[in-house]
């Protein structure tokens, strides 16, 4: 899976799950501050990560991703 395939199916998860608007969504927003996604969204993206990309979220590996890319990057660095 190529990295705009994955950061298209985050966007759209972000946008129709999590109702995010869409000019929130940049390459260096903010996962809490700037989008908004609080502990019970993040519960909500575990299972559509899982469902999407196949693999389960460890919130240890998630420590220090801030950042929609970093995000991204945490994805692509499971399904790369």
């Amino acid at each position: 899976m190529t990295r705009t395939e994955i950061e298209e199916k985050v966007r759209n998860f972000l946008i129709d799950d999590l109702e995010i608007d869409e000019d929130k969504i940049f390459d260096d927003a903010k996962l809490k501050d700037d989008m908004g996604i609080d502990s019970l969204d993040f519960v909500d993206i575990v299972v559509i990560v899982e469902r999407n990309f196949g693999f389960k979220i460890k919130p240890e590996e998630m420590v220090g991703v801030t950042t929609l890319r970093q995000f991204v990057d945490y994805i692509q660095s499971k399904v790369g």
